[in-house]
């Protein structure tokens, strides 16, 4: 494995090109080569004509490592606002996520940015409704999503609860709505489309089994609804853009307004508060 090594001397970082090699319980390491202390100045294509057998298998690992802290150099001289949420490397973490975001991502073409999105719709639509147990795998999504080809042995329910998902995320990127409980009310309707019946907030008490809180009665959760968006409107700009979307994931799925879908929802509702703000969707 090839990988660059940092060692740092006062407040001046020096990067050196090494690799390891494992002998039964050992790790032996070499230096290949000295990175001087600039970073911008490292060229991963000319090392690798020199290192090609070395590199080619670490090539994107090294390309990830250059570019995240490229990033972070380019944005560690920012003065950061005290967060009791986050920490100064936390902080720095998500400005360079989002400077890499804004300039990469938002600069390229049109058709670029549209497939990427795809990509990232299809990932999100499988990972977010596993973990609700829907067994479609992330090559079935693709083959559904981009050849029209159903999965094999896999139920109706599950193929809407993917194309649903997508169909939803569309919208949101499209139309840009404001958070409010019409919205709340219309991406669950959106999501659970062909699946479940029952629209608009639970009329029931629920449980969630195995976990350790109580969602809001049924006399409570429209006005617990209305505290959490009164709750949003005055913090989006006070907090962090993450930490407000994680906060408002956590108290919706607290609330649980729904008879089923309030994890999708609340995985939808997260990123559209990012997206809303200037930030890049996440995968939980």
């Amino acid at each position: 494995m090839v990988y660059i090594h940092v060692k740092k001397i006062g407040n001046q970082k020096y990067y050196t090109l090494r690799m390891s090699v494992r002998k039964g319980n050992k790790v032996i390491t070499k230096d290949l080569c000295n990175l001087g202390n600039d970073l911008l100045k490292i060229n991963l294509n000319n090392l690798e004509k020199k290192y090609k057998d070395k590199i080619r298998k670490s090539y994107r690992t090294l390309k990830n490592f250059l570019e995240k802290n490229i990033y972070l150099d380019k944005i560690k001289h920012l003065k950061l606002k005290q967060d009791i949420y986050l920490t100064k490397n936390e902080q720095l973490d998500i400005k360079a996520i989002l400077h890499h975001y804004k300039s990469k991502f938002l600069k390229q073409d049109k058709l670029t940015q549209k497939e990427i999105f795809e990509s990232f719709l299809i990932n999100f639509a499988v990972n977010s409704t596993s973990i609700e147990g829907n067994t479609i795998t992330l090559k079935q999504a693709y083959d559904l999503f981009k050849e029209n080809i159903l999965p094999k042995n896999r139920t109706l329910r599950e193929v809407y609860d993917l194309t649903n998902t997508k169909d939803v995320l569309e919208f949101l990127r499209k139309e840009k709505p404001k958070v409010n409980e019409r919205l709340i009310i219309k991406i669950h309707d959106m999501l659970l489309e062909n699946i479940d019946e029952r629209k608009g907030f639970r009329n029931h008490e629920i449980r969630i089994f195995g976990q350790p809180f109580n969602p809001s009665p049924v006399k409570y959760l429209k006005s617990d609804i209305s505290i959490l968006l009164n709750w949003y409107e005055e913090n989006k700009n006070k907090l962090s853009s993450l930490v407000l979307a994680t906060l408002f994931l956590h108290k919706f799925e607290k609330i649980h307004p729904f008879s089923d879908g309030n994890g999708r929802t609340g995985r939808v509702l997260m990123n559209h508060i990012l997206y809303l703000s200037g930030y890049p969707p996440v995968i939980i």
